[in-house]
């Protein structure tokens, strides 16, 4: 059986696969961009014979390949039955974003066919559902800009450096704003007393030690982080157990700026005293 694994960046058009790529590359991964799918087998034989390091190989595959969905899932069992490993990671973004992106970018999407972008867009969505619930991890890119997006993927691959440890990523966000997408477990704390309506507070956010004092002196605060610590202590070992790599935990208030800030701190405080590789977000915190 061989031992390393094959990292397949993969999604809809405009979503971020090309910067997703770049971050890899910059991580030490070998990356190959549109690769075809039926000479993949050839690429990782020729790799081989040539006693080339596999260990860290990233492609990029998509719907730019005019047969890569009728040969993608044949092509992957073969290469399994082989002894290889592969993580598909699925790149996706919302309609209205990208839309935008193109709209900068003046590119020509691959399914336009004539009938315009939104309606190559859904095609497209269509056409990669199935292969979207296979993937081992989908990342929505809505929200993120360049720079944020290659902070994500560096992340996955210096998990990937270190044996694939457990990770748990902790965002804070605004309802107002729409739920992340890639949130295993979304907790809305729209319960608390909210700073924004006390004088002095709007214009701070959860950061400041003014919002976080003003959140935690209520009991039913106290309260309810006492349940949730606890529940996350019974939940992550399961998790772990199951074989899960990692969780990400959506914390969310109205607009994402006061109380969940506060509340994700002190969730991340609390968990990377115990956990050996968590990452905080505050998704929202300039807009809300």
């Amino acid at each position: 059986m061989k031992k390393y694994k094959i990292v397949i960046v993969t999604g809809l058009s405009g979503s971020g696969k090309s910067t997703a790529i770049k971050a890899l590359e910059d991580a030490g991964f070998f990356c190959v961009d549109n690769l075809p799918v039926v000479l993949l087998p050839s690429f990782l034989e020729i790799r081989e014979r040539r006693a080339v390091d596999t260990s860290r190989l990233a492609l990029v595959m998509d719907l730019r390949e005019k047969d890569f969905l009728s040969s993608f899932s044949t092509v992957l069992e073969e290469l399994r039955g082989q002894g290889y490993r592969f993580e598909i990671i699925f790149l996706e973004a919302s309609e209205q974003e990208l839309i935008r992106r193109y709209s900068q970018t003046r590119r020509h999407h691959p399914l336009n066919g004539g009938q315009g972008l939104l309606a190559g867009i859904r095609a497209e969505r269509r056409q990669l559902e199935g292969l979207r619930k296979v993937s081992d991890r989908v990342i929505d890119t809505s929200r993120y800009n360049v720079h944020e997006l290659k902070v994500v993927v560096s992340q996955y691959a210096l998990k990937e450096a270190h044996g694939g440890s457990f990770e748990t990523n902790v965002i804070s966000f605004g309802f107002k704003y729409g739920i992340p997408l890639e949130a295993d477990l979304v907790i809305d704390v729209r319960f608390l007393p909210n700073p924004h309506f006390v004088s002095g507070l709007r214009e701070l956010d959860g950061t400041s030690s003014q919002v976080q004092e003003y959140v935690k002196k209520w009991g039913e605060t106290l309260d309810f982080l006492e349940r949730f610590l606890n529940l996350l202590d019974f939940l992550i070992p399961l998790y772990q157990k199951e074989g899960k790599s990692y969780l990400t935990l959506g914390i969310g208030c109205t607009g994402g700026r006061h109380r969940s800030v506060t509340i994700a701190l002190a969730v991340f405080d609390y968990l990377e005293k115990r956990l050996e590789n968590v990452h905080l977000t505050h998704r929202d915190i300039e807009l809300g």
